[in-house]
């Protein structure tokens, strides 16, 4: 799933994603984190990594995200926590055309959030929740109408 994909590291932080599917011979990574500092050191480690095909974006990922770009395999989204942030990326993941037609989504936030709706064209493949922290995986399936369902109606699409 991650050997040659394209993958987006949407809050990046400490950038264990994204690096994590670099180190996994991902294609290309984008890893997009709002701080300055924090965007600087993660540079500063793609370059001690010698990773040529990652690529850090100092930026808003909201704002990066509501505007057209190439679709990426795979989408990585832990957003800081409490700042309602995951619906508001999920659609414009979905809006803007982020995601390939079969573009797996891993989504890591508070466990209440992140059974927030979710297009029904993202069918859940796995999930686990420690605590307060949810895990899911999804995986995008184009033939599913785009209309939004809750986490609780998807369960009978889920996958294996």
């Amino acid at each position: 799933m991650i050997q040659g994909a394209r993958c987006l590291d949407c809050f990046a932080g400490s950038g264990a994603l994204g690096l994590e599917a670099l180190s996994r011979y991902a294609g290309f990574t984008v890893l997009l984190e709002a701080d300055r500092h924090v965007a600087k050191q993660l540079s500063n480690n793609l370059t001690l990594l010698s990773a040529d095909n990652g690529q850090v974006v100092n930026t808003n990922s909201l704002q990066w995200l509501a505007q057209p770009g190439q679709p990426f395999d795979l989408v990585f989204l832990d957003p800081p926590f409490r700042k309602g942030l995951l619906a508001e990326t999920v659609n414009l993941l979905e809006q803007f055309n982020w995601l390939t037609a079969d573009a797996w989504i891993y989504v890591e936030a508070e466990a209440e959030s992140a059974a927030a709706d979710v297009p029904a064209s993202w069918q859940l493949h796995r999930e686990k929740i420690a605590g307060q922290v949810a895990y899911r995986l999804y995986i995008r399936n184009k033939d599913v109408p785009q209309d939004r369902v809750s986490v609780e109606e998807q369960e009978q699409y889920h996958v294996d």
